[in-house]
């Protein structure tokens, strides 16, 4: 069933819309984009918080998805599965559950809302769709590896900002402790 979801994918394709979608998913090879934004953010003061959390949930999405599920899963690719599908990007070296790409796209966005970026959640959302959509299209990945992206993505920025919470917490409590010393 999956598979036969790729090809209706297939049946999309024109030249402008190809060269669209290769052009979204390059924002998210590697994380590049979500990376580039995080130390944005960590350099603007006003901003440094929202970049440690995004920093924070992307280290637990490398951890989660690319050092341990993908390894455990070792899921192969739609195209090494259907070889006669014509291929707009470079073959990957590595499996395909869960989509790397969708994960840190899913955990950026998930930090940015928990970081209470009110009017960066919602477009970084949009943008972290089309490239969810985008390695479809691109036969690079399953819908199922998309979704699990997804899950993981979502699963890798809460524990982000959680651990940035906690770690804040425990700065604090310290700080406290300091004060009440020398007091």
């Amino acid at each position: 069933m999956e598979l036969n979801i790729l090809d209706w994918f297939q049946t999309l394709h024109t030249p402008i819309l190809d060269k669209i979608m290769t052009s979204i998913t390059k924002l998210g090879d590697a994380g590049i984009f979500w990376i580039v934004l995080t130390l944005l953010f960590l350099i603007i003061p006003k901003m440094r918080k929202t970049g440690i959390i995004m920093a924070a949930a992307l280290i637990m999405d490398l951890l989660i998805c690319n050092v341990a599920v993908k390894n455990l899963a070792a899921r192969t690719r739609p195209y090494d599965v259907n070889t006669s599908v014509q291929l707009l990007v470079a073959k990957l070296h590595d499996y395909s559950f869960p989509s790397g790409h969708t994960a840190a796209s899913f955990a950026s966005v998930t930090a940015l809302y928990l970081a209470g970026e009110k009017k960066l959640w919602k477009p970084a959302l949009v943008l972290a769709c089309l490239i969810a959509v985008s390695r479809l299209y691109l036969y690079v990945h399953y819908p199922t590896d998309v979704l699990g992206g997804m899950v993981f993505g979502i699963l890798a920025g809460y524990v982000g900002y959680r651990l940035v919470k906690f770690l804040e917490a425990k700065l604090s409590g310290r700080k406290n402790a300091g004060n009440q010393i020398r007091g």
